[in-house]
Formats: C-alpha cells, sequence, structure tokens
C-alpha cells in the first residue's frame, strides 16, 4: 500500500504594501515580509514578464542573503553575479525573486562566514571550514520562502537554481517545481575552488569549465 504523505506546513508569514521599484534591470512589484516563527524580514520582487517572452510556469529564485557578493561584489563566490542573473531573467520571463535573509553563509551568520573565509585562506574549502568551525555546512531552512510563495498563489513553479535541495525542500511545502533553471554564471579563478566544492561534494548542478593551460611563452627572436 502506498503511503500518502501530506505537505509539510509552510512558514506563517504577513506581507506588507505592494510598491513598484525601479532598478537597472526594470520595474518589479516589491514586497516585503515577517516571518512569524522567527521575525526574519524578507523580500519578493515580481515581474509580469516582457511581452512575447513568457513560460509556462512563473520562474522562481530564492535567493539566500550574501552581503559579500551581492553589496560589494566579491569574486569569492558567485551570490551578486546569481542575483544579477536572477533578476534579468525573472524580468524578462516572468516571475518571482525571493530574498531570503538571515541566510548569510548559508545560515551561519556575517561574522562566522568571514572566520570561514580565513580557514579557506589556510587550504579549507568551504564544507571543511564549516566543520572545523562547529558549524552545520547548511542550515538554510526555506519554510518562508514557501509560505511567501504559497501567498502569492505560485503553487507551481520553475525554480531558478543549481541546488537540489531547494526544490526538494519546496515540494515538502506543497510548493510543485515543475522543471528546474540552471544559473549560468562565469567560473573565475577566485571562486573556482568554492564551485567545484559545491558541485563535488553539496551536489549542485554546476559546470564548472577545467583550467585552460597558459599559452606557451615566446622566446626572444632570434
Amino acid at each position: 500500500m502506498t503511503e500518502n504523505h501530506s505537505p509539510e506546513p509552510a512558514s506563517i508569514v504577513t506581507g506588507g504594501p505592494v510598491v513598484t521599484l525601479p532598478t537597472r534591470f526594470g520595474r518589479f512589484a516589491v514586497q516585503a515580509w515577517i516571518d512569524a516563527a522567527t521575525g526574519a524580514e524578507h523580500l519578493s520582487l515580481s515581474a509580469p514578464g516582457e511581452a512575447g517572452t513568457g513560460t509556462d510556469d512563473p520562474v522562481v529564485r530564492l535567493h539566500s542573503e550574501c552581503l559579500t557578493g551581492d553589496v560589494f561584489g566579491s569574486y569569492r563566490c558567485d551570490c551578486g553575479e546569481q542575483l544579477d542573473y536572477a533578476l534579468e531573467k525573472i524580468h524578462r520571463l516572468g516571475g518571482t525573486l525571493v530574498y531570503l535573509r538571515g541566510h548569510e553563509g548559508r545560515g551561519i551568520g556575517l561574522a562566522n562566514k568571514i572566520k570561514a573565509y580565513s580557514l579557506q585562506e589556510a587550504g579549507a574549502d568551504t564544507v571543511e571550514a564549516n566543520e572545523q568551525l562547529g558549524l552545520p555546512v547548511d542550515s538554510r531552512d526555506y519554510a518562508a520562502a514557501a509560505g511567501i510563495l504559497h501567498s502569492l498563489g505560485l503553487t507551481r513553479i520553475a525554480l531558478l537554481s543549481n541546488n537540489p535541495l531547494k526544490s526538494a525542500d519546496l515540494s515538502r511545502h506543497g510548493i510543485t517545481v515543475t522543471r528546474t533553471v540552471p544559473t549560468e554564471v562565469p567560473a573565475r579563478s577566485e571562486n573556482r575552488r568554492y564551485l567545484e566544492t559545491k558541485r563535488d561534494r553539496m551536489h549542485h548542478t554546476l559546470d564548472v569549465p577545467a583550467t585552460e593551460p597558459s599559452p606557451p611563452s615566446e622566446g626572444p627572436s632570434k
């Protein structure tokens, strides 16, 4: 006999007024949300899509707060570039970006993330650095994101993500992910090991090109 598993309840969230936010990517309808359980304040940015470019299901990105990447443009990670990529794609195709605060450093916080950076500079990868600090590798929870999506009426979505855990977590909270759309941003020398660790140890769907060999130097002409 097949067991029926009911979806786990999403977090109770309270939405504020909807306002227009003009950005370099276009105009978005923006709404702030408060998670009743944690008090965390999140944000949703929605766009209807440009004429002739819409998809069957709205494109949704769950973006974890990353001060260093999102604000300062750090190349240690790919977060800021993923945020830009998602906003451009959502404005063009139609959908919503949910910006999740309290997710800094995959949930360990800003100060601990900088401590982890110090360990990475000593040779640890991102997983090992968290473990050496006695912290979880990834403690993020997407119940609040599911609550926001339910409140917006977005229960069937195309998820813009390379992380399979997001799709699985949303499914547990009653959100149907009809397909996943990869986020495509360049690998850089500064974040190559970070991306390889996400691919190899955290099972993210990433295509990290092999490092190209340097061209041979030309000797002096004879």
